[in-house]
């Protein structure tokens, strides 16, 4: 049975990791960066309801005057 000629693999396995390297690298700098993000300023809208117009109280059923 031969023997598996592994002189090889270190060029075989550098190259390989150098060429991926250098691909990525590219995408990287295709790939458009925003230079100074800023938050966007949300404009809340306000709602009117009836009871924000006038003053309004709440009674407890218990402290309701008792008759």
């Amino acid at each position: 049975m031969p023997q598996l000629d592994t002189s090889t693999w270190l060029v075989t396995i550098l190259s390989m990791v150098f060429t991926l390297f250098i691909i990525m690298q590219l995408k990287i700098s295709k790939h458009i960066f925003h230079s100074n993000p800023e938050p966007l300023e949300v404009k809340s809208l306000k709602h009117l309801t009836p009871w924000e117009t006038k003053w309004t109280k709440i009674y407890s059923p218990l402290s309701l005057p008792q008759l």
